[in-house]
């Protein structure tokens, strides 16, 4: 029976597969994305390596198979991003000197512009989170209770409420958030991507 436990550092591996294989709008993003450490650098591995205690694992036998992982702050965070996290991949993945060509070109772009994170019409939902599971996982009440074991965490902290971002296009992410009681957050110029915020109590 699957298990929800707190992130460890040995599951960096394999936080980063899930990663990878639900990068593409849920669905696996390798023939998309041939780095397979890109992805997980942006969006997986620096929340659960600078906040580890927001970093929680699905498990089966021991061996992740979905997460959940966030910041309770997300300026500090993005603060965090460029002067701890960033300087580690800034080798591998040099900042773009022109506009970007490909879907890797985009997602360096990204990395190396962790302040478009911090979006004034979400203030009010300091908080943020990630989740991801195996497609063999979904659809059986692990993402609401990983959902449920992450929001614990913040409530505990005294974090009022979240927000999350998502691809608009992504509807079956879109229906598994409405009936978690999250709402859309306005914002503006946001034309393929949708902010959902709840309080975390």
């Amino acid at each position: 029976m699957p298990e929800i436990r707190p992130y460890r550092p040995s599951d960096r591996d394999a936080v980063a597969d899930i990663c990878v294989r639900t990068a593409d709008n849920g669905g696996d993003s390798r023939s998309l994305y041939p780095d397979l450490d890109l992805m997980p650098s942006i969006f997986a591995l620096p929340y659960a390596v600078l906040e580890p205690e927001l970093a929680f694992v699905l498990t089966d036998d021991d061996h992740p198979v979905g997460y959940i992982l966030g910041t309770a702050d997300t300026p500090t965070f993005a603060t965090r991003f460029r002067t701890e996290w960033l300087p580690l991949l800034a080798d591998r993945y040099p900042a773009p000197t022109q506009p970007p060509s490909t879907p890797t070109d985009l997602m360096i772009s990204l990395m190396h512009d962790p302040e478009r994170l911090v979006i004034p019409e979400v203030a009010a939902y300091p908080a943020q989170l990630h989740i991801d599971l195996l497609p063999p996982y979904q659809g059986a009440g692990h993402g609401r209770a990983l959902m449920t074991t992450f929001l614990n965490a913040l409530a505990t902290a005294g974090i009022p409420a979240i927000h999350l971002s998502m691809l608009t296009s992504n509807t079956p992410a879109r229906a598994f958030y409405d009936r978690l009681t999250f709402h859309h957050i306005p914002v503006p110029n946001a034309d393929t991507v949708t902010y959902l915020g709840r309080s975390t109590s």
